[in-house]
């Protein structure tokens, strides 16, 4: 498995950000921070809810349309996914690409990334299968890629809504930098009704805290912290003005956190901004494609218009 950066680079980035986040005069972090092995698994748990519209609205969409994207010259040479994520997704498309030679999953947890990875061996033997272990949210540096294949990237799941629209337009210029001739197939969710949002982000069966208070958890664990878990909860909020569902993790008292030998202090009711899930219609996301490098070829969407999978070309 090829590795971008070290585990004790990792953990220096991880101790880093994590600090700056929380001494700023607004709290945050980074979503990605979300997804060490407990969170990735956490939030496959989150995929299955009834709640939880995108994952299998997207599926169905893919499923819908795999004929369509089998034509792309990607799928008869490398398959780069970025964010590895939800298998199902991926056999959904690894099984209708049969002459696809090569899978190379990107992805942040070194460890679910491993066990995807084999499964993907196993279920696809005559597969050349390449994980690497990298945060894609950072240009991509050399790639092993082959270059007589055409590149496919699939970036599912709406994740790039997480990020803020110049840091998406930023992430789509560094794919488009390591992969200049690729064509993408990326979901983006829509805006919709504020009440189907936050039921989707603050489920009845208390997955989706128990996936952002895990947050917590991994400092307390990896930065010497003692985070009271029982003195923070999870909040969802619509946020109209930006069209996005915002994660916090909101203190319920007055209190001080000691993070790698640094005091932390919280007001009642003060937050940690934990995740952004930006909904874009179109006109939005095209102006973000465009500012990647990137160009819409097609639009596949739900007959409800909960949720869209793009075809992008380079540019």
């Amino acid at each position: 498995m090829t590795k971008h950066a070290s585990p004790d680079e990792q953990a220096k980035i991880f101790r880093e950000d994590i600090l700056q986040g929380l001494k700023a005069s607004r709290k945050t972090s980074n979503s990605k921070w979300l997804y060490d092995d407990v969170g990735s698994h956490l939030f496959e748990a989150i995929t299955e809810l009834d709640a939880y519209y995108p994952t299998r609205t997207e599926l169905a969409i893919l499923k819908a349309n795999a004929a369509k994207y089998r034509r792309l010259a990607g799928a008869r040479g490398t398959m780069v996914e970025l964010g590895s994520g939800s298998s199902r997704k991926t056999d959904l498309l690894l099984s209708a690409f049969q002459d696809l030679s090569v899978y190379m999953p990107i992805d942040i947890s070194a460890n679910h990334l491993k066990a995807s990875a084999d499964r993907v061996r196993r279920a696809y033997p005559s597969l050349a299968v390449i994980p690497v272990a990298a945060d894609f949210t950072q240009p991509f540096g050399k790639l092993p890629l082959l270059p007589e294949l055409p590149i496919l990237v699939f970036f599912p799941g709406s994740t790039i809504g997480n990020f803020e629209r110049h840091a998406a337009a930023d992430l789509l210029g560094h794919v488009r930098e390591a992969m200049p001739e690729a064509t993408m197939i990326v979901g983006v969710d829509r805006p919709k009704a504020e009440d189907i949002l936050l039921e989707a982000y603050d489920d009845p069966a208390g997955i989706t805290a128990a996936f952002n208070q895990n947050l917590l958890q991994r400092i307390n664990r990896e930065l010497e912290a003692d985070f009271d878990l029982s003195a923070f909860t999870h909040k969802a909020v619509w946020n109209a003005r930006d069209s996005r569902i915002e994660m916090h993790l909101e203190s319920l008292k007055t209190q001080t956190v000691t993070v790698v030998g640094e005091t932390i202090a919280f007001e009642k009711g003060e937050t940690i901004h934990t995740e952004n899930s930006h909904k874009y219609c179109e006109a939005a996301f095209s102006d973000i494609a465009r500012d990647g490098g990137w160009r819409i070829l097609d639009t596949d969407t739900d007959e409800d218009g909960l949720f869209s999978v793009y075809t992008l070309q380079a540019t």
